[in-house]
């Protein structure tokens, strides 16, 4: 059975409402720290000890390791936990470990797996003594950081049963799969990386400027848009050449400049007459940095509470930001000109400043979603890090000038 089938979520997570609040509470900082201690998870006896990728899967409000031949493909009903842990020089010569936690939200998971991602991600934070950046990603915006992490990401439809989830038992019919292969944007400088995506198995999902992979199970067709890149195409060869490994079937390479080209278009349902519409339709645009084509000047606020009361307040934009204008008695908010939401923690801030980070940043994305109904400033990427222990990307965006 395919894993989307017999699934029913009965509520998912709205990340409009709520970017999981609890984090920074005071029941969270009571239990973290023994819940991390016994959680089976994390004493493996390599997790935060050596260097590499660990991902789990949020199974029944359980932590569950995914394979390592399975790293790199999510689902998209689902909630997972991401720890990369690389090893490097500190300025003293010596040899430390950093650690990055990203905890990654399906565009259809269920409340309780977000719930229990974010939570368990301040479990392994306080398991690696606070040491680590906190990543929020959205399947529909993933941080550059995150992208990084994978030679291919490939989303899939559907997701694991959970506690809120009911599973019917029928027999369900062959499957037809539609995988997207496209380009996406990395950073300011335009690199690109190649992202796989399971899409609706029809004709209205294709495109001129990508590949398609069309697996009908005793068959495999690929689809080459007229305007699709080398590099794309590449990608495409490599994941059918995966997909073949496991089953011995036909694999047909047809490019949309071809007279058979309406050979696959007929397989996803269409008729004769469609081909009409499909050029005339706008291209897909493949997900990628929320706020692309309109960034805005870089802008960082300090949240302080040395008045008596809460206070946040814009203290540099453009740029006028820089590493200097972070003060370790306070925590602030770095709005990387709409690629990115940093929040820094200072060393010496007070407990209650620090409890505030996500709150506050989720108050300022409502203020951005405010100006501008059309915006998706909702899906931003959000990260949280302490001084002393920046990560290279933060590093990078608060010293860009």
């Amino acid at each position: 059975m395919a894993p989307n089938h017999g699934l029913v979520h009965l509520k998912e997570y709205d990340i409009k409402d709520s970017n999981v609040e609890l984090i920074g509470t005071d029941i969270d900082h009571q239990v973290k720290y023994n819940s991390a201690a016994t959680e089976p998870a994390w004493n493996d006896g390599a997790v935060g000890i050596s260097p590499g990728l660990f991902i789990w899967r949020i199974e029944n409000f359980a932590v569950v390791p995914v394979p390592k031949e399975s790293y790199g493909s999510f689902f998209e009903g689902d909630s997972y936990i991401v720890l990369h842990t690389e090893q490097i020089k500190s300025q003293e010569g010596d040899a430390k470990l950093i650690h990055d936690i990203f905890f990654w939200l399906g565009a259809h998971t269920s409340q309780d797996e977000a719930g229990t991602a974010a939570y368990k991600t301040v479990e392994l934070d306080e398991f690696l003594r606070g040491a680590a950046t906190q990543h929020r990603e959205l399947q529909d915006s993933p941080s550059d950081d995150f992208l990084e992490l994978f030679p291919r990401l490939t989303v899939r439809r559907g997701g694991v049963a959970s506690g809120f989830r009911h599973v019917e038992e029928q027999v369900q019919p062959d499957i037809t799969t539609l995988l997207r292969v496209f380009k996406r944007n990395v950073g300011r400088g335009g690199r690109r990386t190649v992202v796989v995506y399971e899409v609706e198995p029809t004709w209205h999902s294709l495109d001129e400027e990508d590949v398609f992979i069309l697996d009908k199970g005793d068959a495999i067709l690929v689809w080459q848009g007229k305007r699709c890149s080398p590099m794309e195409k590449a990608k495409a060869a490599q994941i059918v050449h995966d997909m073949t490994l496991a089953k011995h079937v036909e694999v047909e390479v047809i490019s949309q400049s071809e007279s058979r080209s309406f050979r696959f278009f007929r397989e996803l349902g269409a008729g004769e007459d469609d081909t009409a519409d499909f050029h005339a339709a706008k291209p897909m645009q493949p997900f990628g940095n929320v706020m692309e084509g309109s960034l805005r000047p870089r802008r960082l606020f300090r949240l302080s509470d040395a008045s008596g009361k809460l206070t946040f307040e814009l203290v540099g934009e453009g740029e006028a930001v820089s590493e200097s204008d972070l003060d370790g008695n306070d925590v602030f908010l770095l709005d990387d000109g709409g690629m990115e939401i940093w929040v820094w923690e200072g060393s010496a801030a007070s407990r209650a400043e620090k409890a505030m980070w996500l709150r506050v940043a989720q108050a300022y994305v409502r203020q951005l979603q405010g100006e501008d109904e059309g915006s998706q400033a909702y899906l931003l990427p959000v990260a949280n890090v302490r001084q002393g222990r920046e990560s290279a990307s933060f590093r990078r965006a608060i010293q860009a000038a």
